[in-house]
């Protein structure tokens, strides 16, 4: 299924940079919209009848919600000053059902197609433990690409419609195109209606600066995924395939792997969605801020999977931790505990809900689950010890210290790897007992490194390949924007940079016998 996408996706992206500008400014919107449909249809036709359903209960449900807050407006000034509360209220009712109509609606597609089999199962066990002798049948549904994303994507529309951040777009194609633009539908970023929508309807023409531009990108974002994501899946998918025979420190370089490998590849393909929305002069919002640069774990998912976070924390984190229970419990434990731990508790509610859910998202499984409580207790261990240890850092006079800031990064890079580990885990099991082996079993040798199919050649095109990524992410992390610098160099030098590029893809990417590619990892959730 995966070298189909992969395939559709390329022709798809060659046929629409050929063929766009030659439609007029006003069809371009719609014919981009056609050709992410065609697109979706290619792929199945399930995927397109639930995108459709998807798009059109929360394109009429935000129509609904603004016709519903207009007439509010309207009749609140024809009245009276003590009757305006009791108008405000009926109309926030209304408002409120027929969000969550469409919110059932929407989740309810979501948890059948993702999470009924996974329910159904651990219903099953639960009934068997008290043996009361009845079994629900199991469904097996195959569940649409990128359901999770276009789903999220589509309730934040929803939630700022209802919020009253944006007014309701009543241009039912435009609508459309932001919830369809093929690039980002598989795997993000989650973008919101005010971020795109409009740049996507301009219908911009292609030029020569913004194809160059654009395909900067997606060259670098092919060198991170074909070079060395799919280099180091053959690793990967040996260490944790047969974990049981291998050391701690073998176990930990895969893990290790696993987590640079999905870095690359998830990274790599918003590279390449950003680099397609630039060609289309589309603002797509970054996914990625160098997130092994962070010195705690709560910092690092600030910069890793952005668009998820910041959905999670506006729609999910923020409406728990600021509701009316919670603001009165953190009044209450601020005059005992000060201003920093008195919110805590309702902070790590919240927190908790937001991992839950995170995790859950992912996949079902209890895999994923654990995933997210492991991320939750990294987080509030931190939060709870951090004012301590920045105490502890000034008293020793140590806390802007070079050393002190590698060292955390170093902390949270490992505490990082454990979480992908428990990510890619096929089972609790496994996780626990892969984790185990690294903390007590020390021992090597070198017929476990020599069995896990990468050779000397591969090993040095990795090493290069990482410390040139490596390079380019501190010259970021500085603040330094690398591709303005090429585009401002003489046209020789910059070809000389897309000929490197192009040359050390085709030359070094991971193709044919001996390796297996990534396929599209997020694409499944």
């Amino acid at each position: 299924m995966h070298d189909i996408l992969n395939r559709y996706y390329n022709l798809l992206f060659l046929i629409v940079v050929v063929f766009y500008n030659l439609f007029p400014k006003k069809i371009r919107p719609i014919a981009l919209l056609i050709f992410s449909w065609l697109f979706f249809a290619l792929l199945s036709k399930y995927l397109l009848i639930f995108l459709l359903l998807t798009i059109t209960t929360i394109y009429i449900s935000a129509i609904i919600i603004s016709k519903i807050e207009n007439k509010k407006k309207e009749i609140l000034k024809e009245t009276k000053e003590e009757d305006k509360k009791e108008i405000k209220n009926k109309y926030k009712n209304k408002k409120k059902l027929v969000l969550i109509l469409c919110l059932l609606i929407n989740v309810s597609f979501l948890f059948v197609f993702k999470y009924l089999k996974f329910f159904t199962i651990n219903t099953n066990y639960i009934l068997n433990l008290f043996n009361v002798g009845y079994e629900f049948s199991i469904i097996k549904l195959i569940s649409p690409i990128g359901i999770s994303f276009y789903t999220l994507q589509a309730l934040s529309y929803l939630f700022d419609c209802y919020s009253g951040k944006i007014e309701a777009d009543k241009n039912y194609i435009r609508v459309a195109l932001f919830m369809s633009f093929f690039p980002s539908i598989m795997e993000g970023p989650i973008a919101r209606y005010s971020d795109t929508a409009k740049d996507l309807y301009k219908g911009e023409k292609i030029t020569y600066d913004s194809l160059c531009y654009g395909l900067q990108r997606v060259l670098w974002g092919l060198f991170k995924k074909i070079i060395i994501a799919d280099r180091l899946n053959i690793l990967v998918k040996t260490v944790f395939a047969g974990y049981e025979s291998f050391s701690g420190p073998v176990i930990f370089l895969g893990a290790l792997c696993y987590t640079i490998m999905l870095y690359m590849d998830f990274s790599g393909a918003m590279d390449v969605v950003l680099g397609i929305g630039d060609i289309f002069k589309v603002r797509v919002p970054e996914n990625f801020k160098q997130p092994l640069f962070s010195k705690n774990v709560s910092e690092f998912w600030t910069r890793w999977h952005i668009s998820l976070g910041t959905w999670f924390r506006d729609y999910i984190y923020y409406p728990i931790s600021l509701s009316k229970p919670m603001k009165s419990l953190t009044l209450k434990l601020k005059k005992y505990l000060g201003n920093h731990y008195g919110p805590l508790l309702s902070g790590t509610i919240a927190l908790l809900v937001v991992w839950l859910l995170n995790g859950l998202w992912h996949g079902a499984g209890w895999t994923y689950i654990l995933f997210g409580l492991y991320h939750f207790i990294m987080i509030s261990i931190g939060n709870i010890t951090r004012p301590e240890f920045n105490k502890l850092y000034v008293k020793l006079n140590i806390s802007k210290s070079k050393v002190l800031h590698v060292l955390q990064i170093l902390k949270t890079t490992f505490l990082v790897i454990i979480g992908e580990l428990i990510f890619n885990s096929s089972t609790v099991h496994q996780a626990f007992a892969m984790i185990k082996k690294i903390f007590i079993d020390f021992s090597i040798n070198t017929l476990e490194l020599s069995s896990l199919g990468l050779d000397l050649p591969d090993l040095f095109i990795l090493i290069i390949s990482l410390v040139v990524v490596f390079v380019i992410g501190l010259m970021h992390e500085k603040n330094i924007n690398i591709r303005e610098k090429i585009s401002q160099k003489p046209i020789a030098v910059r070809w000389t940079i897309y000929y490197i590029l192009i040359f050390s893809i085709l030359i070094f990417g991971a193709f044919g016998p001996g390796y297996d590619p990534v396929d599209p990892m997020y694409a499944d959730f």
